[in-house]
């Protein structure tokens, strides 16, 4: 049998690795996809061979991530119970489909990842991999061999699989789009992350004592312009998260809702995710009508549930995006943040085509709003209600 394993040169993959071998009998082919999780891929490389792995392949996807994930999330707003930009949620299925990819490059047999039971990932992976390619198996050894801590560095020595100690007592996931924080004193939901918690987010007492502007400019949807350069996708969102993060912007403590059933408390570093998202949104109350941003406001919803719960491949949410790219033809402008001690706060907009016309909104004299109209439309409009209330309540 021969097995694509995701690797991330961490214990869990390192183990499984072994465990494949012995288990399966399993000839092993390793691949890491970087998705900006800024680790030294030379090194996770040279680990895997020296563990003996078949082959390992390092693929730069950062690129493919923004313009095939990051983007449509940043279209839908996508927020997962109205705070989880998706960071993790999102790669997971590129990764996915990078396995199934060499998997069938290699005429692999099988593919594996290094997710618990416990966690969201593991749906991720299995059912993308089920969708691209249902031939495949899918091996999760984490979730099989159900090892605590102490075994697993026990069976680690045991089969030459070096044991670094962890430099965190955290576990930590991160990509260009944010940086997740769990597990040690975390699991306790009222204990405060201490300041080595962060990486990219400067504690607020040592941001600076001045506030800092930043402006985005969008074109169809998506970020193309911070403080009026133009910029590629990858510079764009990484100087956004060191502008942001100076000045405290972007950290996120909250209960989550995982798939599996359990509420779990979940911290995240995500700079650049909550000004762009925050910013889009306020672009998009310029350009679309009451009616598109009441509607838009359930399909982003949906649209990040369905990332979220590792649906990605679902056709729903490309029936989804079909409507979310037809309004984003309109979101052309650009937006004006103010970052200070750890908050931030849209302070202007400008768009190219926008429904605000300071001529009906002013109060001044050259206001051409009929105020005189407001009088029918009012009676009217309030028909129903003071109907029913005389009926029923008085």
């Amino acid at each position: 049998m021969k097995v694509i394993l995701a690797y991330s040169g961490g214990l869990d993959t390192s183990v499984a690795i072994k465990w494949l071998e012995e288990k399966y009998s399993a000839k092993v082919v390793t691949l890491t996809v970087d998705v900006g999780q800024q680790e030294d891929l030379k090194a996770i490389a040279e680990k895997a061979k020296m563990l003996g792995v078949e082959r390992h392949y390092s693929i730069d996807a950062k690129e493919e991530f923004v313009k095939d994930y990051i983007y449509p999330s940043i279209k839908a707003n996508g927020l997962y119970e109205g705070k989880y930009p998706l960071s993790t949620a999102l790669a997971r299925p590129l990764i996915a489909s990078k396995l199934v990819e060499i998997a069938l490059k290699e005429k692999a047999d099988a593919v594996a990842h290094g997710c618990t039971g416990k966690g969201n990932d593991q749906v991720r992976f299995d059912v993308t991999v089920k969708a691209l390619a249902p031939q495949l198996k899918i091996i999760a050894p984490v979730r099989e061999w159900n090892l605590s801590r102490e075994e697993e560095i026990q069976y680690a020595k045991e089969h030459g699989v070096p044991v670094v100690e962890k430099k965190s007592v955290f576990s930590i996931d991160q990509n260009l789009w944010g940086r997740s924080i769990e597990s040690g004193p975390l699991e306790q939901p009222d204990f405060e992350p201490p300041e080595d918690a962060f990486e990219w987010v400067k504690p607020v007492s040592k941001t600076p004592d001045e506030p800092a502007y930043v402006e985005l400019g969008f074109e169809d949807g998506v970020p193309v312009s911070l403080d009026g350069s133009e910029m590629a996708p990858i510079e764009l969102i990484s100087s956004l998260n060191e502008k942001a993060g100076l000045h405290g912007v972007g950290v996120i403590d909250h209960i989550e809702d995982r798939l599996v059933g359990i509420k779990s408390r979940e911290v995240y570093e995500c700079p650049a995710a909550v000004c762009i998202i925050e910013a889009h949104k306020d672009l998009e109350k310029m350009v679309l009508t009451r009616h598109q941003l009441m509607f838009k406001e359930i399909v982003d919803r949906e649209w990040a549930w369905l990332v979220y719960s590792g649906l990605w491949v679902d056709p729903l949410r490309k029936n989804l995006d079909a409507f979310i790219d037809s309004t984003q033809k309109a979101v052309n402008g650009s937006v004006r943040l103010k970052l200070y001690k750890g908050g931030f706060r849209v302070v202007g907009r400008k768009a190219k085509k926008s429904l605000y016309d300071i001529k009906l909104a002013t109060y001044e004299k050259t206001s051409v709003f009929q105020q005189r109209a407001a009088e029918g439309f009012v009676s009217l409009w309030g028909l129903p209600s003071t109907t029913a209330y005389q009926l029923f309540e008085k």
